[in-house]
C-alpha cells in the first residue's frame, strides 16, 4: 500500500489554514505548525499533526519530522524574517517543493533566492484575476507566470464554427 503524501503547512493563519483543511479533505498527510497556540488549537483534530513550533529554529522543525515532508507550504505574510527563514530551513532539509507565501515583490523574489520553489501572492494574484473578469470578456483567468495564463472566454463571432486552422487564432491573436 503506498504512503500517503505528507505535506508541512507553517503559517495557519487564513491563508495556511484554508490550504491545510484543503488537503487534508483530498486525503493527503499534514503537519500544521505556527508559533500562535490558539491557531494550532483550532485545526487541532482536523489535521494529522498540529503542533506550536517556532519555524524560524531549523532544530524544532526537525524534531517536528518536517524534513520527512514531500512538500511544504509556508503561509507566513506579514512577518517577513520569520517567512525568509523558515524557507531557508526548508530549503536545507532538501524539501522537493516548497510553496511560499509572499506580501510584495520583493518578498517573492527574496523567498525564491533562499529556495521557494513557487511563490504566491494571494491578494495581488487574486485582484489581476478578478480585474481580468471584471472586464467582461474572460470567464475565467489563471495566471502561471509571468508571460504564459490560461483563459476561458467567448470566442469572437468571426470565428465561431470554424476550426482552429480556418479561424487563425493563433496567428491572429497570439495564443
Amino acid at each position: 500500500m503506498a504512503r500517503r503524501s505528507i505535506v508541512a503547512v507553517i503559517g495557519l493563519g487564513r491563508f495556511g489554514t484554508a490550504i491545510a483543511l484543503e488537503l487534508e479533505r483530498e486525503d493527503t498527510e499534514v503537519l500544521g505548525i505556527d508559533s500562535d497556540p490558539e491557531r494550532v488549537d483550532e485545526v487541532a483534530g482536523r489535521l494529522t499533526h498540529a503542533a506550536v513550533a517556532d519555524s524560524t529554529n531549523a532544530e524544532a522543525l526537525q524534531q517536528l519530522s518536517v524534513q520527512d515532508s514531500d512538500r511544504a507550504v509556508v503561509g507566513i505574510g506579514t512577518d517577513i524574517e520569520a517567512s525568509i527563514l523558515t524557507v531557508s530551513a526548508l530549503d536545507g532539509f532538501g524539501i522537493p517543493l516548497i510553496w511560499a507565501k509572499a506580501i510584495s515583490e520583493a518578498h517573492a523574489r527574496i523567498l525564491r533566492q533562499v529556495g521557494a520553489h513557487h511563490v504566491v501572492r494571494p491578494e495581488h494574484d487574486m485582484g489581476l484575476r478578478v480585474a481580468h473578469l471584471v472586464r467582461g470578456r474572460m470567464l475565467d483567468f489563471i495566471e502561471f507566470d509571468d508571460d504564459y495564463a490560461m483563459v476561458k472566454t467567448r470566442p469572437p463571432k468571426s470565428i465561431v464554427n470554424l476550426s482552429l486552422r480556418e479561424s487563425q487564432v493563433r496567428r491572429l491573436y497570439d495564443v
